[in-house]
């Protein structure tokens, strides 16, 4: 396993919801060493391997006789007669066979709703999926095919096993000691992930080999920006930021939004770094811009008299996505062509000629995401909700609203106090790569200020795909001694539940009171006896299957180890501490207690040097049960 602060070579890698991507730093080249990214050679067709910055994060899982034999082997990792495939051919094929195709993992190790350690991966779709023409599909009536499943987890090790192999048959060469497992590893994560989450992704990394320590994406893109402004740089970060600086990252990807705040403070006379705030795990990017633009052009084709089905309308929305990465690189570029051409096959035996074709113009562009995904509003605005059905399909929990704007509106205020705004913004993520979209987030927030005078310094000089890969590599130079450091430790506070000591009432369930292990902040390799107000010892139910649970809160920044609070806590309650997973376990008598006993024990909190969180239960002989993390999410 990898050598924390002694290997060679200091790996960061971002393991994305759309995208991975690896950057590494090799120490033996001095002080001078730069970051650079490793390219990753992939699937691109059948028998067909070429190298890209990224590997799209996508698992194509095929069926028996759909690929000639050899088709999807790699020359760097042999299986022989491998059905499945990860990077730029899993996810261009799988758009045509969408029941075979595994997207979103990261979303699903997030989600605490379900099961995130079972095999529920690709989520059954209703209804016809893809044409009859294709192997593995279902008739054109939508008969069932029996399609292999993988859980979350597995299916990020094998995009952290890819990358793996990549590595030790590009850098390693055969030489143990070089190989990626005996190096140190950054894996990032989403801000918003709780403990769960982060505790599943190193598992899905221990089951690809690696040894990593997790590492917010927002961080990660900051200390991009930190490592393009170095004190050697000509533009060193500590001319362009002062004390009392607010820096947003302004973090939207191809699935997510990501909201976080990093403070610039003074310590010991010199500028000093920390994040202050990070917001929730919003299930909305460029896959939802995708399918506005798809609509769209839906309507357009419609009122032509030509009318699509479900197939064509996912490929409609994979034409859209290309067609509207072309309009924003080459608006980037500074020469926008008027309209660029969209075209979806027909269906039956006249796949060619029978082609639809239109074109996505750059005012419905322009028009569509702007107004529709970062409208114009008020500081006070929120995000609207919508009525939910009973019946849904199962799936993530995507955003209601489509305005970034608001849930950035909704972030702020509940982080920011009276006036306080941004003074700067760092943007990340391939949505932000628009110049248009850029440009109307630093128009609302500058709207939303009280000085006039006061302008909003928008922090550039970093790559919106790549930059959490290159700043996840500086942060291991920043570990060993090199740069600055950004304090953090946990983005949330996290709390258990006790079960309050009441008489029996009908129809009411005993209060759940949530004692704080770990306050928000808590650094990590750090541990804490928790001593509650008023109880220094609680109950444990051994020998018998009981219930446990974990809520955490991203908003209460006052609490301290051992706080205690009643009010407002839950999972749809509305209140400021939400449940994060519950676990049921049967916890195994270490001496002679009868099934059902309480034993009475203390607490104890540690986050890891990893970044996950543990909670201890000590009896008074010195026996002790650890409560686990990585729990079934939906499980009552």
């Amino acid at each position: 396993m990898g050598a924390r602060g002694t290997s060679r070579y200091v790996v960061g890698i971002d393991l994305g919801t759309t995208n991975s991507v690896l950057g590494f730093v090799d120490t033996d080249e001095g002080e001078a060493a730069p970051v650079r990214l490793l390219a990753v050679p992939q699937l691109v067709a059948p028998a067909t391997i070429e190298e890209r910055a990224a590997l799209p994060s996508f698992l194509y899982l095929g069926a028996e006789g759909e690929h000639a034999a050899g088709a999807l082997d790699l020359p760097f990792a042999p299986a022989p007669g491998r059905t499945w495939a990860v990077g730029e051919y899993a996810r261009e094929h799988g758009w045509k066979v969408p029941m075979r195709l595994v997207s979103s993992a990261k979303s699903w190790l997030g989600h605490a709703g379900v099961d995130r350690t079972a095999a529920l991966l690709p989520v059954p779709l209703l209804g016809p999926s893809a044409p009859p023409s294709f192997g593995g599909g279902p008739s054109a009536g939508g008969e069932a095919v029996d399609v292999p499943r993988v859980s979350p987890v597995e299916a990020s090790a094998r995009y952290l096993g890819h990358l793996r192999d990549v590595w030790d048959h590009a850098i390693a060469k055969g030489r143990p000691e070089h190989a990626l497992a005996r190096q140190e590893v950054l894996l990032t994560v989403p801000a918003s992930f709780d403990a769960v989450a982060r505790e599943l992704t190193a598992r899905a990394a221990k089951e690809a080999g690696l040894d990593v320590t997790l590492l917010e994406e927002p961080q990660a893109a900051f200390y991009s920006w930190l490592a393009h402004h170095g004190d050697r740089s000509g533009d060193p970060w500590r001319k362009r930021l002062r004390v009392g600086d607010l820096v947003l990252v302004c973090d939207v990807g191809g699935g997510t939004t990501d909201f976080s705040l990093i403070a610039v403070t003074e310590e010991q006379g010199t500028l000093s770094l920390a994040r202050l705030a990070v917001g929730d795990h919003i299930l909305l990017g460029g896959d939802n811009m995708d399918l506005a633009l798809a609509a769209s052009l839906q309507r357009k084709l419609a009122e032509d008299g030509t009318s699509l089905d479900g197939w064509q309308m996912r490929s409609l929305t994979h034409a859209c996505r290309a067609a509207k990465e072309v309009l924003l690189r080459e608006e980037a570029a500074g020469e926008p062509p008027a309209s660029h051409p969209v075209t979806v096959l027909g269906r039956g035996r006249s796949v060619v000629g029978g082609a639809i074709k239109t074109e996505l113009t750059r005012e419905e562009l322009a028009r569509i995401l702007v107004d529709g995904f970062f409208p114009a509003c008020g500081p006070d605005e929120r995000p609207r909700e919508r009525r939910r059905m009973g019946l849904q399909e199962l799936g993530l929990p995507f955003a209601a609203d489509p305005a970034i704007t608001r849930h950035l509106a909704k972030f702020l205020a509940g982080h920011l106090e009276g006036a306080e705004r941004p003074t700067a913004v760092l943007f990340n993520g391939g949505v932000m790569k628009a110049r248009l979209l850029r440009k109307r987030v630093v128009e609302t927030l500058d709207a939303w200020s009280d000085d006039p005078e006061a302008d909003l310094q928008v922090l550039a000089g970093t790559d919106f795909d790549l930059a959490v890969a290159h700043g996840a590599a500086y942060y291991g130079l920043v570990r060993r001694g090199r740069g600055v450091r950004i304090k953090g430790g946990t983005a949330r506070s996290y709390y258990v539940g006790v079960e309050s000591a009441v008489p029996a009432v009908p129809g009411m369930e005993p209060p759940l009171k949530a004692i704080c292990v770990a306050p928000a902040g808590m650094e990590e390799g750090t541990e804490t006896d928790v001593v509650a107000e008023g109880a220094e010892e609680f109950g444990l139910v051994v020998g018998e299957k009981a219930e446990f649970r974990f809520l955490s809160s991203t908003v209460r920044k006052g609490d301290r180890v051992g706080a205690v609070v009643e009010d407002g806590v839950g999972t749809g309650s509305g209140g400021e501490i939400e449940e994060t997973a519950p676990l049921e376990a049967k916890l195994a008598p270490k001496g002679d207690e009868k099934p059902g006993q309480l034993v009475p024990v203390r607490l104890r909190a540690r986050v890891t040097e990893v970044g996950t969180l543990e909670v201890e239960c000590v009896a008074r002989d010195g026996e002790s049960w650890k409560l686990e993390f990585d729990v079934r999410g939906h499980e009552r």
